[in-house]
């Protein structure tokens, strides 16, 4: 029901009580554009509009309650579907949970049934998840799609080797033949061998496993402790000469065991790359001492020497590198083996490749600093000694007290102190020169030393020589320390100068290269090498040299020193009694004594003789 809209005119309020109550009041509309029906016209629209408004808004309302109910129903319909989906998963997630488990019971009692073969993983979770069961009969292992036992990796062979499981339950393992490199328990196998429970194997370089035999195990009285990839390593490198297992070992004995540990494997699958893909590279491990490396630890350092057999040219590198750089090697022989034809890298980006330009260490020098404590004049002719500890060559060095200005102290200006102490507060001067090198390695040529003195963060170099074993530097260089510290006087008593030496190796081609042998057949002409030579007497590289024969030399430099001064005080002691005598003097100033005990040089103690004794 509406309310009319009366208008304001006498003739409505006159029927307007007989317009109300039970009576039907009909209103007509008068729309019209004359002046006299504008009251009308307007008052038509305005009703006309707010009815207009109220039907809108009812519609709008009923609209907003339908989609509301649709959504309603839509999201239930959905939920409904998610969740007979999600029970539909369920029931499929259960029904594969219990394959599963059907299928590894059924291999754990596969595995519980026959021997087999169990790989060993440098990642615990990693281990045991491949598992080869070795079925009654022959068992061919190898790279070859044909083989029962298919493995990859570096110096695997298309047919490697063959497992014999025999009625009785023994299993017996042949490789085919010398070149299958397989490794049991840590040692090379060359024919057949009978397997035993937890025995380990080596296939190649990388493929490492333990033998599992649950017959076997429940027979022997014996009892078996859990094999691990850690366990496995430290055998293999135990069988190769390092000793990695010793209880007693120290901290720095620790870390260099766990350096090779992890460097010993790698290495041999870098050979083994090289190998196949005729890099003509051979790598090595280095065990370098600190002090070499002029590193103030007791922790030897795990380098990597590069070996090229086409030039003869040998590299340093450290671990970190030679690792990054093995990621690289397997990527290219992953593409090799996979057939890619772009497999090789450019040579800027080959990891087997160094820059026939690097600068190499040839060997290095340790000079004790002592006698510049003492003011004592240093010339020695020294071994320079490479990382092995072998001596590569020679050099002559002096280190001399000298002025301010550079002028050199002789044995005249009586400089000696006869303790360290005694230069604190005070200024010191030296110059340390390199004279020259004899006798290098002829392979070095752009010949250079470097050091660093005391606290310097960069390093003196002298200069570069050329085209000689034999190379002149006649380097000449002054360090002044004003006042001198307590430090620095620590410095020259107790520690030494590390002198390095470095060249640029030549190119010298191999006749093996040139005659057509691969990297395979090189490195195996240069391991017989090496066994020559050692048994000629482990003099490949020059003389052992005594890495403390410089220190005792110093010291004999300096008990000589003091012997000549206290003789020379003794001298004068003399002198000044026998003085004394001569001029019948019975008393003699404590004074003229202590002079003459203190400053010991001839000249000053014959003044301080005549003026005690007048």
């Amino acid at each position: 029901m509406h309310s009319v809209p009366y208008r304001d005119s006498v003739l409505t309020r006159l029927l307007m009580n007989a317009l109300g109550g039970n009576s039907k009041t009909i209103m007509i509309a008068a729309i019209s554009p004359a002046d006299i029906n504008y009251d009308e016209t307007l008052s038509t629209l305005r009703y006309d509009e707010m009815r207009l408004k109220e039907m809108q808004k009812k519609w709008e309302e009923e609209m907003k309650a339908v989609m509301a109910e649709n959504e309603r129903k839509m999201f239930e319909m959905k939920q409904t579907y998610e969740e007979k989906l999600q029970i539909k998963e369920s029931e499929e997630q259960l029904k594969k949970t219990n394959e599963n488990g059907d299928e590894k019971a059924l291999k754990e009692d596969e595995k519980r049934l026959n021997p087999h073969l169990s790989n060993l993983n440098f990642d615990e979770q990693l281990s045991g998840k491949i598992v080869h069961i070795i079925k009654p009969g022959s068992n061919t292992i190898g790279k070859a799609d044909s083989c029962d036992i298919v493995l990859y990796g570096p110096r695997i062979q298309e047919h490697h080797a063959t497992i014999y499981r025999k009625e009785k339950g023994n299993v017996v393992l042949e490789p085919k033949d010398d070149t299958c490199r397989i490794l049991l328990n840590g040692d090379p196998v060359t024919c057949r061998v009978h397997l035993n429970h937890n025995d380990r194997l080596l296939f190649g370089t990388t493929q490492l496993f333990v033998f599992a035999h649950a017959s076997q195990k429940s027979k022997s009285k014996m009892t078996f402790s859990e094999v691990t990839f850690e366990l496995a390593q430290e055998e293999i490198a135990s069988k190769a000469g390092f000793d990695v297992n010793n209880d007693d070992q120290s901290l720095e004995m620790a870390l260099l065991n766990k350096d090779l540990l992890e460097v010993l494997p790698a290495i041999e699958e870098a050979n083994a790359i090289s190998e196949e893909l005729d890099k003509n590279v051979r790598f090595e491990i280095m065990l370098v001492s600190p002090q070499f490396l002029g590193k103030n630890s007791d922790r030897t350092e795990v380098f990597i020497k590069v070996y090229n057999l086409e030039t003869n040219q040998e590299f340093e590198w450290t671990k970190e590198k030679f690792l990054n750089r093995l990621y690289v090697m397997k990527e290219m022989y992953r593409n090799y083996e996979e057939g890619a034809e772009e497999w090789d890298l450019p040579e800027d980006r080959d990891p087997f490749v160094e820059d026939a330009n690097t600068v190499s260490r040839i060997g290095c020098v340790q000079v004790f600093l002592q006698p510049l404590a003492f003011m004592v004049e240093l010339k020695e002719q020294l071994e320079i000694i490479d990382y092995k500890g072998k001596e590569v060559g020679l050099i002559n060095l002096e280190f001399v007290p000298c002025a301010s200005n550079g002028k050199e102290f002789t044995e005249l200006d009586d400089t000696f102190v006869d303790s360290p102490s005694e230069l604190i507060g005070k200024d010191v001067h030296f110059v340390i020169k390199i004279n020259n090198c004899r006798g290098l390695p002829s392979r070095f040529t752009d010949v250079f030393c470097a050091y660093k003195v005391f606290l310097d963060q960069v390093e003196t170099r002298t200069e570069i020589i050329s085209d000689t074993s034999n190379p002149d530097f006649n380097h000449k260089k002054m360090f002044s320390f004003t006042p001198a510290t307590q430090q620095l006087i620590d410095y020259l008593k107790d520690e030494s100068l590390l002198i390095q030496v470095f060249g640029k190796q030549t190119v010298t081609r191999s006749n093996s290269k040139q005659s057509g042998r691969v990297t395979k057949q090189m490195m195996q002409e240069e391991l017989l090498n090496q066994a020559n030579n050692l048994m000629q007497g482990f003099r490949m590289n020059g003389r052992n040299v005594d890495p403390n024969k410089q220190s005792v030399i110093v010291e004999l430099l300096l008990m000589k020193k003091q012997q000549a001064r206290q003789h020379q005080k003794l001298e004068n002691v003399r002198k000044l009694i026998k003085a004394s005598e001569k001029a019948n003097k019975r008393v003699v100033s404590i004074q003229v004594l202590k002079d003459l005990i203190s400053d010991s040089a001839s000249e000053i103690a014959d003044d301080l003789i005549a003026k005690g004794t007048s």
